[in-house]
């Protein structure tokens, strides 16, 4: 620990330390540890320059006095002990404190070898008893105190930024306290600290913009900083006034001196104090929000500086209004930036109410995305697999890559100022530096497995100054073992930090999860609509109850597009007068509402052309024909089987189709030789429409699909014709798991999928 108590600042004084890069860890480790349970709350001790006195509450009888009762009240604590607070300081000691909450400072008056002795006293309660503390009462009492606080107050409440409130705060501290140098540091998200602002004598060179490790101010020290406002040091050559008894007689424990002023300081702060040259300290804590936010830290150097309990009442005053503008200027600079992402949020919560059955589109309108989170500088959204890249993003592969890296082994909202130290020796984050160093990413729980949405920083380039080596751990061998130091060199150290990016504020954060909630939402909507328009869907354009011949029956599967319901497939079954059946599968090219319509349209005429004309070529032929002269330019691929049910022949008539599979007791094989152009394609060479036959035996499937059941990107079609020929002979003819199987089996291409099987039984 090399500031247990109160900060001192790095200067660019010169110095060493040991090197110990040689010493076992766990020996570090210890001597690490060891600092971290110093026991700066009760140390045993106080400053020598006032007395302490701890009494009873009950009787006011004193049962811890500290030593130097001797040099300010004339009395040894043997004298003291045992006497009520009365009997010790005399009728003039102000009102005990009825709670917890201490006095401010009292004046009062102490008889010491026949003279009145002025004094300061504060009171508080710890462990139980009463704690009175007196300190020579100096020039500058409460009234005069209060007089300086008065134009310094209303300085500070002219504030108009948070800057301007922590320079004014220097100022006016320095004013009442008279300290050669007062600044204000502010602790990091990793409690590194920097000095913001900074009042000091001329001759002093400037602290101002240098940055100091967290571990200058151990954790236990910057607890005790949240409750206790004010910590003071005088003179830091003091030496220390014990206790007297050290244990409290009724708990056999050390009193806790966390809220007295006089406490003791740690050793080691002291020595970091006489390295720094600094004679005097004092530090008030800045408190915003429940949080220690910073410290305003006061040195002085030429001697020892006992301001008065009442100027140190005052400076802590200033602290605390210091503390309450900067909260309000936070909560200020909240508001608005909460504003300003609500109305953003709103917008995009709008746009995906209205998107129907495009929420991607609605998300990448207009890079309003980026607006969402103010500095960002680039965006990847992906919903429904599929992605889109805003602004100044890494490749689609890295970011798919960068998702496997981000969310591997965890789940929910991932938020990182620096990717490559989060994801050491990472050369996908290494690469990523100069456009994604901080990332913001979020994966909606209702979108496909890989949906995320992604916000990019770059890397910000800064020069930090620090007074010595940040890691530098001041641990050096003694004849005891390892101690740790305080840090004897201040010299400049400049870092130059890389492949960091500005922090992304919590505010942002939640806007991002409210907005994958909104995405969730959507989709929820989406599929439900889906669902709804696909039953409606197969009731229209799909037959919903074929009738078909004794002796055969027909397993059905309709799959929508993952983009769109409305697609292009469709089947039928259609009874001709001759007592023949005639099945259809058919797929019109494209999705929507349009291609919807066009597939009714051609699904209705083509059931009349059958029953007009007998034949499937004769009814491909006619249908040409209307969607040539009805609406050019559209194209439709249909497989017609003409089903002699007695005999169990069946012709099979395609226009541009992929072939019907049979599955029969000696395997599967694909019924070849019917060929035709696709409807919609002028057949000017007059080649018309070749048919083929084939015959079902009992227990024989025939397989009629769409394309999107053998479809695969970057895959022949004969391959994966094939590749289903060969789960179709495993399948068996078994005609429900045939249908099911063969389409759970498929790639997803993105098209709707249509599988009907007929069985003769």
């Amino acid at each position: 620990m090399t500031a247990a108590d109160a900060p001192t600042p790095p200067g660019r004084h010169h110095g060493g330390v040991t090197d110990v890069s040689s010493a076992p860890a766990d020996a570090i480790d210890r001597a690490l540890l060891d600092c971290a349970d110093e026991p700066i709350r009760v140390p045993g001790s106080v400053q020598p320059h006032g007395v302490l006195l701890a009494a009873d509450p009950a009787t006011g009888r004193v049962v811890v006095a500290s030593r130097s009762v001797g040099a300010h009240l004339g009395r040894t604590p043997d004298e003291v002990l045992g006497r009520t607070l009365t009997e010790v300081l005399g009728e003039g000691l102000p009102d005990l404190p009825p709670g917890d909450e201490p006095l401010d400072p009292q004046p009062v008056d102490v008889t010491v070898a026949g003279r009145a002795v002025p004094f300061e006293a504060l009171v508080h309660r710890s462990d139980g008893l009463l704690v009175v503390e007196l300190e020579p009462r100096g020039e500058v009492g409460g009234e005069a105190a209060l007089r300086r606080v008065r134009p310094a107050l209303r300085a500070l409440q002219r504030a108009g930024t948070p800057d301007q409130v922590v320079r004014l705060l220097v100022q006016e501290v320095r004013r009442v306290t008279g300290f050669d140098r007062v600044m204000v540091y502010r602790f990091d998200e990793r409690w590194n600290g920097e000095v913001v602002a900074e009042d000091a004598h001329e001759r002093l060179e400037p602290f101002l913009g240098l940055h100091y490790p967290a571990s200058d101010i151990p954790a236990q020290a910057r607890a005790l900083y949240t409750t206790q406002w004010l910590r003071s040091i005088p003179d830091a050559t003091y030496t220390p006034s014990p206790l007297v008894p050290p244990l409290v007689p009724a708990t056999g424990a050390p009193l806790d001196l966390s809220g007295s002023a006089l406490r003791s300081v740690s050793p080691v702060h002291l020595e970091y104090l006489a390295n720094m040259g600094v004679r005097a300290s004092m530090s008030v804590s800045i408190i915003v929000h429940g949080r220690l936010w910073g410290l305003v830290a006061c040195h002085h150097y030429a001697g020892p500086h006992f301001p008065s309990p009442s100027q140190r009442a005052a400076a802590e005053f200033l602290g605390r209004t210091g503390s309450l503008l900067l909260q309000g200027k936070a909560d200020e600079a909240r508001y608005v930036d909460s504003m300003a992402l609500a109305a953003t949020s709103a917008e995009l919560a709008r746009a995906l109410s209205a998107s129907g059955r495009d929420p991607l589109a609605a998300l990448t309108r207009d890079d309003v995305l980026l607006d969402l989170v103010e500095g960002s500088t680039g965006c990847a959204v992906r919903v429904n697999g599929q992605l889109r890249l805003l602004g100044d993003t890494p490749s689609a592969s890295d970011v798919d890559a960068l998702v496997d890296l981000l969310w591997q082994g965890r789940t929910g909202t991932l938020v990182t100022s620096s990717l490559v130290a989060d994801h050491p020796g990472s050369a996908l984050a290494d690469r990523l530096v100069p456009v994604a160093s901080g990332v913001l990413g979020v994966r909606p729980t209702a979108a496909s497995p890989r949906d995320v949405l992604l916000w990019f920083r770059p890397e910000v380039l800064k020069e930090v100054h620090w007074a010595g080596d940040p890691g530098s751990t001041g641990i050096v061998p003694t004849a005891g073992g390892l101690r740790l130091t305080p840090r004897a060199s201040f010299a400049a150290w400049v870092e130059e930090v890389r492949g960091t990016s500005e922090t992304w504020d919590p505010a942002q954060v939640h806007a991002v999860e409210a907005l994958a909630r909104d995405v969730d939402e959507a989709l929820v909507r989406q599929r439900s609509e889906d669902e709804r328009v696909a039953a409606t869907l197969q009731r229209v354009v799909l037959a919903h109850t074929p009738v078909l011949p004794d002796g055969y029956a027909l397993a059905r599967h309709y799959q929508p597009s993952g983009t769109d319901v409305l697609g292009g497939d469709w089947y039928d079954v259609v009874p001709l007068p001759d007592g023949r059946t005639v099945l259809v599968v058919g797929d019109v090219a494209g999705h929507g509402i349009s291609v919807a319509a066009i597939t009714a349209q051609v699904r209705h005429a083509l059931r009349a052309f059958l029953v007009d004309e007998g034949t499937a070529q004769g009814a491909f032929a006619r249908l040409n024909q209307v969607l040539a002269d009805l609406v050019p330019g559209e194209l439709a691929t249909v497989v017609a089987v003409e089903l002699e049910p007695s005999s169990g022949r069946a012709r099979v008539t395609r226009a541009g189709h992929v072939p019907p599979l049979l599955v029969a007791a000696d395997g599967a094989r694909y019924v070849l030789g019917a060929t035709g152009a696709a409807l919609g394609v002028a057949d000017r060479d007059g080649r018309g429409f070749r048919t083929a036959d084939v015959d079902l035996a009992s227990g024989d499937c025939l397989l009629l699909y769409t394309d999107g059941l053998v479809e695969e990107r970057g895959s022949h079609l004969a391959a994966t014709l094939e590749r289903m020929r060969g789960d179709a002979e495993r399948l068996g003819r078994d005609r429900e798991g045939l249908a099911a199987g063969l389409v759970a089996a498929a790639v997803d291409g993105g098209d709707d999928v249509t599988a009907l099987v007929l069985q003769r039984l």
